[in-house]
């Protein structure tokens, strides 16, 4: 398979994806970046956002995923994620209901409250939102 890049997408329950591509591209904390076989070794941390995979020209595989790390070599690109999501199972009404319950639970918070749990889950609430109205 020296023509294709065997990603593989790793959740911590299961392995999500493993599959050839001819290109992967994955959403770095630094900014987008596409990974061909015959790639140089790299490391990345991941922000939420989505996953392309490419078979030929085409997207064959959108993939949105919370957060994680990548590593790449020339042959394997491997994501490690917590949360991962193939974007055509996503109904928007269940991502609408999770934005709105984060708002409303950081908008009646008591002051003194811990919100980094409501507000981590908001950014991740709204970025899948965005990934549905993407390409």
């Amino acid at each position: 398979m020296a023509d294709k890049v065997e990603f593989e997408l790793v959740l911590p329950e299961r392995l999500l994806v493993s599959e050839g591509a001819d290109m992967v591209v994955v959403p770095g904390e630094e900014g987008d970046f596409g990974v061909l076989p015959g790639h140089a070794l790299f490391l990345s941390g991941v922000r939420p956002g989505t996953i392309e995979i490419y078979n030929g020209e085409t997207i064959s595989d959108r993939i949105f995923v919370a957060g994680g790390f990548a590593e790449v070599t020339g042959e394997r690109c491997t994501v490690l994620a917590e949360e991962a999501v193939n974007l055509a199972e996503v109904e928007r009404a269940s991502v609408e209901a999770r934005i709105n319950d984060n708002e409303q639970a950081i908008s009646v918070a008591n002051p003194d409250e811990d919100m980094t749990e409501y507000e981590n889950d908001l950014g991740i609430g709204r970025a899948l939102l965005e990934a549905l109205d993407g390409p």
